[in-house]
């Protein structure tokens, strides 16, 4: 009996030794190596595993750091540039300094300057209503104001306002990670270079259709008049499917398009207000053969139609944007 039980005890033993090595043995023959300065890229990383980078998380991004030959087309929008010079020096590497971003809303169709012409009562959720229909205005481009962008972001960076029933950007949570732009289903979010002072210009629509029915959509829409593009001196305004957009990288923030532009498409925020220039003025009321009369006139001209002179260049413009573009060509 006891020689039987010792038998068996043994036989345990030598069963679960050869068992033991041979999992040893396959555990080394196929071990996955892990480079140990994945978890020092990933400590060195804000840890948001937002997705802003292109990758799922920081994990995966800091892997991909290690694997990489260069970090040129590598860079995470929470950490910046100082997150990138600490993973370029733990990998010997040097980073490119990546600038500065910040989300814009290019649509301004409030309640004010957008009519409602229906009620939705569904699901509230901006895709589920961009798959169903245009929305509860006729705008097939606008926000659908639903608050999924909002949602979306892991910053407190945007609000949706209850006012103009569009989401609004704080400039100074946002850190560009690209998470808005993603949950957007009518693309109305872009990502812009940040300038000093948070100033920025951009066309505030995304419309494409034909002046007098973008207009008839939204007062404040593009109507493509093109005359912004013709105020432009820096290259910075380029017009495509009746919709002009301006370079961030290019502008200058001189303000001259947003001077030109009749239906008030494009905003400028940040600034400080403008000054009145009143010496032309005295000038040309001095040498004036009749200064009453034409001050008169300007006057007129500015409190009964303040947009005439615009929509007036813009018919004429719009002719002649073919020829700008073949001078340029």
């Amino acid at each position: 009996m006891n020689s039987v039980l010792l038998l068996t005890i043994l036989s345990l033993s030598i069963l679960g030794l050869v068992a033991a090595l041979i999992l040893y043995v396959f555990a080394q023959k196929f071990k996955v190596y892990e480079d140990p300065r994945i978890d020092d890229i990933e400590e060195a990383l804000p840890s948001a595993n937002c997705g802003g980078c292109g990758f799922p998380g920081c994990r995966n991004f800091a892997e991909a750091c290690v694997k990489a030959d260069s970090l040129d087309d590598l860079f995470c929008p929470v950490g910046g540039n100082e997150v990138m010079a600490n993973v370029a020096n733990i990998l010997g590497k040097e980073a490119v300094e990546g600038k500065p971003q910040v989300a814009v809303i290019r649509c301004s169709g409030s309640f004010e300057h957008r009519p409602r012409t229906n009620n939705y009562d569904g699901a509230q959720n901006c895709t589920v209503i961009h798959n169903l229909y245009t929305g509860d205005t006729d705008c097939p481009y606008g926000c659908l104001g639903q608050g999924e962008c909002v949602d979306a972001c892991e910053f407190d960076a945007m609000y949706m306002d209850e006012k103009t029933g569009l989401p609004v950007i704080i400039d100074e949570n946002c850190v560009a990670c690209g998470a808005c732009v993603e949950a957007c289903p009518r693309d109305i979010i872009e990502l812009r270079k940040r300038n000093k002072k948070d100033r920025k210009i951009f066309v505030s629509c995304i419309n494409e259709d034909k002046g007098g029915v973008a207009k008839k959509y939204c007062s404040v829409a593009c109507i493509g008049c093109s005359l912004c593009y013709k105020a432009c001196a820096y290259d910075a305004i380029t017009m495509q499917n009746n919709l002009a957009f301006i370079d961030s990288d290019k502008c200058v923030l001189c303000r001259k398009c947003v001077e030109v532009c009749p239906t008030d498409a494009i905003h400028e925020l940040n600034f400080p207000p403008r000054r009145v220039k009143t010496g032309e003025a005295s000038k040309k009321d001095a040498s004036s053969a009749k200064p009453l009369k034409k001050e008169s006139t300007v006057k007129d001209q500015q409190t009964d139609s303040p947009e005439a002179p615009k929509e007036e260049d813009a018919k004429k413009n719009i002719e002649e944007v073919s020829t700008k573009k073949t001078d340029k060509n």
